[in-house]
């Protein structure tokens, strides 16, 4: 539970709050757990609920408009910019700290709803179901902010990488 926490907020002693908080929400809300779900995809999601609040309660860096990061596409359905080549290959370029930093970065910069996915199903590697159940949507959805959430990750880091 730990090692979620540190995907949602940096310092530790936030981390281990976050967690605290979770356990200690997790224990008051044992009786209304329904068993739909894992247990652990249960803790997950609270874990996560109070990564989330604890974010909120504190000022944080404005979040880009996902209408913004998202390709635009003319009326025959081409995309009106052209998506410029990456110098090397994504994988290879983030290698280094910086890099992973810098993709974090990014990543904390997507709204609440596309970050969590972002996280869940990249990160954490969770299924499209899990992270369904967890966030208690459809796995439609799911894929969808997905997608939208890869869409605006490269845009946030084209100005990094692109040649």
């Amino acid at each position: 539970m730990l090692s979620t926490a540190r995907r949602y907020l940096p310092g530790e002693q936030d981390c281990a709050d976050a967690v605290q908080d979770a356990f200690i929400s997790a224990f008051q809300a044992l009786d209304r757990f329904e068993a739909q779900a894992q247990l652990g995809t249960w803790l997950h999601r609270i874990v996560v609920n109070a990564c989330l609040m604890k974010l909120r309660s504190r000022s944080r860096k404005p979040e880009v408009s996902i209408e913004t990061l998202l390709p635009t596409f003319d009326e025959t359905g081409h995309q009106t910019q052209p998506v410029p080549a990456w110098r090397q290959p994504p994988d290879a370029q983030l290698v280094g700290d910086e890099n992973r930093a810098l993709v974090r970065q990014c990543i904390d910069r997507l709204p609440d709803e596309y970050r969590t996915v972002i996280l869940l199903r990249d990160i954490e590697e969770y299924s499209t179901e899990e992270t369904a159940v967890a966030l208690q949507t459809t796995p439609g959805a799911i894929k969808t902010r997905l997608h939208r959430a890869r869409q605006a990750l490269r845009t946030l880091l084209e100005p990094h990488f692109a040649e």
